[in-house]
This record gives structure tokens, C-alpha cells and sequence, in this order.
């Protein structure tokens, strides 16, 4: 499971702009993926061969009333979810009352703290940094986040502060199922629904998180996980009236899940952070299968079908080729027939396909539609070999792979996920240089 590392800070004091300088300048592991929305709130980097998730808890800030409960709100939800927090100060206002209070609010949560003044631009402004000792604080690292001074120092120590977590032998060989969604979609419903009619739950695992609990349950002779399950059933610490900060779960769901159930409201259609979801999920490359639910209330009102299936195609487009259902969570209407969803997607996701035939598969794709010229020359393939599942990933080896165009390798993932029966589900392709 990725580790998640939380921006938190009183307003205007940099935190969207640390948060793009670690995302565009250290090599972020995401697309541009069309349908997503571009203001992102997180994203998963590299950073010295280190995968983490960056999370910028103003960017979930929408709420009114006074700034400081705001602020106070953002750094609640970093103490509930993220395993590591940053601190961010601005060093040319110096510390304010606002920060104290940051400060003792951390202090008391036993979260791991690291504390960086922004805005200090060479060594010859780091002075401006000393007046935060002021606050009690061991250490503070002094940063630019718009010019990147200090951002090694800052992130080689975030990067030795992360936990290293370990996976439960008990997850070997199961499917891991996280059910993903906004508050209030039913997810409690469904995780009650799968495990109280099979009766067939054979533990409550600790997860790799803090205050997580996994079910592991078998179905038809299958071994199932039920990940990250506790900020669901039960209601946590974090107060009902900041849920809308509950995407910050999904993400650490999602990080660890094989197929994620993306449980939608059919009465309340698609919000942005639906799409958000799918999007990160996308990314992660997970399974997926998108459920909507309540649908004992919709289905006798053609107006509601007709409205939801439209925005169905306005706002999930990127993610059409994702296995749909309807379902009641409440009435148990199609609970059966999700799984039966997961069977197949997890049949795909898990699938190898041999060297031989990629090659062959290979050879006649770019016959049929050779990649096109880049300088007056066009890229030669030699071969490709898939390299892991979950899901499935190809390398391809060629000669120029930097000449190889987006719409080129759109192509060529159209075309094995048909070849290859791959296509309820997303598929990874590299190029490597030969």
C-alpha cells in the first residue's frame, strides 16, 4: 500500500504550490486522463525510487464559517488518514496565532510532524525560519515551493520518516475488493449485505493501515478481502460534518485493492468526486466495476433512468469500458450478479498471455496500422513481453521510444486489450529503447 503524505497549513501559505512543484517536477506517476477533473487534489510521485501518494488538504477546502475552523478541519482529516504531515508556514508573515494552534493540534495527535517555512528562497533568508522555533518545534526545514529551494532536504527526510508496511500473510491468494464511494451511497449497506447473507466471514483482519479492519470471506469457493472496511462500518473520529474529506480513504482503499467497487448514488447521479474516484482508480490501474445503487428507488421512473444514463455518458466516458451494474443494497436486488461482475473483471486482471503470441498479435497491429513518421522516420518495434498482472503490463521494445505518439500507444492498448480479451479492464504499456 502507497504511504499518504498530507499538506496542511493556515491559507495562503503555499500548500497548492509545494503540492505541484512535487507533482510536475519528480516525475508523477499520472496521465492526463480525459473526463478527470485538472484541479487534482492528490497525486501519486516517485521520489528516490520511493512511490507515495501527495495530498493537498486545501484543495478540499469549499466549506464556509470561520477560516480557522476550516483550517482546523483540514488538519483533522490529515491526522485521521495520512500516515506523515506536513506543516507548511509562511516565512515571511512569521508565526501567527493560527500556527500555534496548527501546532499544539499535531503535537496532541502522536502524528508524525515535519515542519517546513515556505517562501525562503537562498541560505541568506533561512533567518526568517529561526523565529518558528518559537513554537516549540525541534526542527524546521526552510523551503521555496515556487523555486524549489530546500525541497531535497524536506523530502529525503519525509521519505526516511514513512512507515514500512507489511502485508497480513492472510491477503496471499485473495481477491481484494474495496467498495468505493461518497457518504451516504449505501457503502455500509453493501459490506453488511455481503457479509451477513453469506454468513461465511472468517476473520476481522488488521489492515497495513492505522484503524483499518479487513473481512476475509469466501463465496462460491472463492477467497474474498474486504479492505479498509472500519472508516465505513462504523463511524470514526472524524466528524460527520467534514465526510466530504472521506476521498482521502478512498485513495488509501484503492492503493491497496485489486478491484475496486465504485458504489454510486442512483437518486443522487455523478458528483465530481465520483469522477475523481474513477479517475485515481484509473491511474492506479485497478480493477474496477461501477455499481449503482438504490436502484429499487429509480428503476419504475424512466425520467430518472433517462437523466442518469446521460450523465453517465457526460461525466464516466474515460472509464466506459468499466463493467456497470444496478443494485439495492438494501433489498439485496443484484448483489449476486456484482460479483459475478468482480469474477469476470478479476478473470482479466489477473491474466498472463504468452510471449509468442503478443509477438505475433504485435506484428500484425502495426502492419495494419504502422506507427507514423517523426522526423522523417518512423519508429521500428522489435518485441514486446508482458512484465506483471495486476493488471496486466507489456513492455515494448523499439527504437526510438520517446518518437512514439499518445495517439500511437492509445492504439496499440485498444487493440491487445481486444486481441487478448483484456477489455473490462485497464491495462499498462511501457517502451524501452533497444
Amino acid at each position: 500500500m502507497l504511504p499518504i503524505v498530507a499538506i496542511v497549513g493556515r491559507p495562503n501559505v503555499g500548500k497548492s504550490t509545494l503540492f505541484n512543484r512535487l507533482t510536475k517536477k519528480r516525475n508523477a506517476l499520472v496521465d492526463d486522463i480525459p473526463g478527470v477533473t485538472r484541479d487534482r487534489l492528490y497525486a501519486t510521485i516517485e521520489w528516490d525510487d520511493k512511490n507515495l501518494v501527495i495530498v493537498d488538504t486545501g484543495g478540499f477546502d469549499s466549506s464556509k464559517g470561520e477560516l480557522s475552523e476550516r483550517v482546523k478541519k483540514q488538519v483533522e482529516v490529515a491526522i485521521e488518514e495520512a500516515d506523515l504531515v506536513i506543516l507548511l508556514f509562511d516565512g515571511k508573515t512569521g508565526p501567527v496565532l493560527a500556527d500555534e494552534e496548527l501546532v499544539i493540534l499535531l503535537r496532541h495527535s502522536q502524528k508524525r510532524v515535519l515542519y517546513a517555512v515556505n517562501k525562503i528562497d537562498s541560505p541568506e533568508h533561512e533567518h526568517m525560519s529561526m523565529e518558528f522555533y518559537s513554537l516549540g518545534i525541534d526542527k524546521v526545514f526552510p523551503i521555496s515551493s515556487a523555486h524549489g529551494y530546500g525541497i531535497g532536504s524536506l523530502m529525503e527526510q519525509v521519505i526516511g520518516d514513512l512507515p514500512i508496511e507489511e502485508q497480513p500473510q492472510e491477503e496471499e491468494g485473495r481477491i481484494k475488493i474495496a467498495i468505493i464511494g461518497r457518504p451516504n451511497v449505501g457503502k455500509s449497506s453493501l459490506i453488511n449485505r455481503i457479509i451477513g447473507s453469506d454468513r461465511l466471514i472468517v476473520s476481522e483482519l488488521p489492515g497495513t493501515t492505522r484503524d483499518s479492519v479487513d473481512i476475509s470471506f469466501e463465496r462460491d469457493g472463492k477467497p474474498y478481502l474486504l479492505i479498509d472496511t472500519a472508516g465505513i462500518r462504523r463511524r470514526g473520529r472524524v466528524k460527520e460534518k467534514i465526510e466530504k474529506y472521506s476521498i482521502i480513504k478512498a485513495l488509501k482503499a484503492i492503493n491497496r485493492c485489486h478491484i475496486a467497487v465504485i458504489l454510486l448514488d442512483s437518486i443522487a447521479g455523478i458528483y465530481e468526486q465520483d469522477t475523481r474516484i474513477c479517475g485515481y482508480a484509473l491511474e492506479r490501474g485497478c480493477g474496477m466495476v461501477i455499481a449503482f445503487n438504490k436502484w429499487d428507488l429509480v428503476k419504475n421512473k424512466p425520467s430518472l433512468i433517462k437523466s442518469l444514463e446521460d450523465s453517465i455518458d457526460r461525466k464516466l466516458g474515460f472509464v466506459s469500458f468499466v463493467p456497470t451494474i444496478n443494485i439495492s443494497a438494501l433489498t439485496g436486488e443484484r448483489v449476486k450478479k456484482l460479483f459475478t461482475s468482480i469474477d469476470k473483471v478479476w478473470v482479466q486482471y489477473n491474466s498472463h498471455v504468452s510471449t509468442p503470441a503478443i509477438n505475433k498479435a504485435l506484428e500484425n497491429i502495426v502492419k495494419k496500422h504502422p506507427p507514423p513518421f517523426i522526423g522523417g522516420k518512423r519508429p521500428k518495434f522489435y518485441y514486446a513481453t508482458q512484465v506483471s498482472i495486476h493488471p496486466p503490463a507489456f513492455i515494448f521494445f523499439v527504437n526510438r521510444p520517446d518518437s512514439i505518439h499518445l495517439s500511437y500507444k492509445r492504439y496499440l492498448i485498444n487493440q491487445f486489450k481486444e486481441q487478448f480479451g483484456l477489455n473490462i479492464i485497464p491495462i499498462k504499456i511501457f517502451f524501452r529503447e533497444r
